[in-house]
């Protein structure tokens, strides 16, 4: 089981509702043996989509035609090809011996936290590239997030 714990001044104390039952089902004596990583900041992942949302809401693709289609714009496939640009990706072998980049995951159980800030900081820089040009600078997107964040 996966348990969250909060370090406090008794020891670590259970930090969700079912470490909390898994925990009150322990005797006294027992011992419990895992590896524990210290969690990511929550709240940075979330600023991160944020930053995410605002640089999809304002990316104006470029009209493109197929031969399967006219595409859609697409969040998740933003997403990927953002992580991308950032540097955030493994190279994967397609079945017709062809290559692509394919992002990395941003899960927290994937991505530690120092690699997590690098990549928003990268993605800022990506977005000032390929979106924003010289009409914006980091600290103004920065800013725009945390107001985004304040609405949702």
């Amino acid at each position: 089981m996966k348990t969250h714990l909060t370090k406090a001044m008794s020891g670590l104390l259970p930090a969700d509702p079912s470490t909390e039952e898994w925990y009150r089902k322990l005797k006294i004596g027992d011992i419990v043996d895992g590896v524990h990583t210290k969690a990511r900041n929550p709240q940075f992942h979330r600023k991160y989509f944020a930053l995410l949302n605002v640089g999809f809401d304002n990316w104006s693709p470029g009209a493109i035609d197929s031969k399967y289609g006219t595409p859609a714009k697409n969040f998740e496939r933003f997403r990927k090809d953002v992580a991308i640009l950032c540097g955030y990706y493994d190279i994967v072998i397609r079945l017709d011996d062809t290559t692509r980049p394919e992002a990395q995951s941003i899960s927290f159980a994937n991505m530690e936290e120092t690699n997590f800030e690098d990549l928003y900081s990268k993605t800022i820089d990506i977005f000032l590239k390929h979106i924003y040009g010289e009409n914006m600078t980091a600290k103004e997107i920065d800013r725009i997030v945390d107001e985004y964040l304040r609405f949702t």
